[in-house]
């Protein structure tokens, strides 16, 4: 494996990915939420697109960056900013209930709570992966979770990095894991800072 693409496989990508494949486990043909579409949320696209998502919503308040989303196996994306109604209901409209899965990849606390409540109602399953303020609170009614809603958290994508990590590398080996995507620049170590 060339060292200068695999060294990318640290945190970022590895735990949008493992969010996706690890902890959401979207079903093939499922529909997914990704919120945020930083390096983190770009890597849960790319999860979800690797389990065989049909349909993969990109949720972010920075229009600039759906069209690069869309490499990562984007097929829609909605900025809360464009209705004047909660994303999750919006979201709900889009697809007849609920996504089968999301996935939350900012930290901001109202989005951990629009990913909850965005999935569907008996199966739909919600992850958190963006580390909120510490004096953040989860509020969200009780209904959501006896309606048999799940939500899961997690810590670099439910890796074990010594052994699991070369299989995350078999991905990319095989060409599954598109990792060239993600990298953006090259530079020389000397210039680390300027980087």
């Amino acid at each position: 494996a060339p060292l200068d693409k695999v060294c990318v496989l640290s945190c970022g990508i590895s735990t949008g990915l493992g969010a996706s494949i690890n902890v959401a486990k979207p079903p093939k043909g499922s529909t997914v939420a990704v919120f945020g579409l930083g390096a983190v949320g770009l890597a849960a696209a790319e999860g979800a697109r690797i389990a065989g998502a049909s349909r993969i919503i990109g949720v972010d308040l920075s229009p600039s960056r759906f069209e690069e989303a869309r490499k990562f196996g984007c097929t829609e994306f909605v900025n809360p900013k464009d209705h004047n109604k909660p994303v999750q209901e919006v979201l709900a409209e889009m697809t007849n209930g609920g996504v089968d899965r999301s996935v939350e990849c900012t930290g901001n606390i109202n989005a951990m709570i629009q990913a909850f409540e965005c999935v569907h109602d008996g199966w739909g399953v919600a992850v958190l992966v963006g580390v909120p303020h510490k004096d953040a609170e989860f509020k969200t009614h009780p209904m959501n979770f006896l309606n048999e809603r799940t939500l899961k958290g997690t810590f670099f994508g439910n890796y074990k990095p010594r052994t699991d990590l070369p299989n995350v590398v078999e991905l990319y080996m095989k060409k599954e894991l598109e990792v060239e995507k993600f990298i953006t620049h090259s530079v020389p170590f000397a210039e680390i800072n300027k980087a």
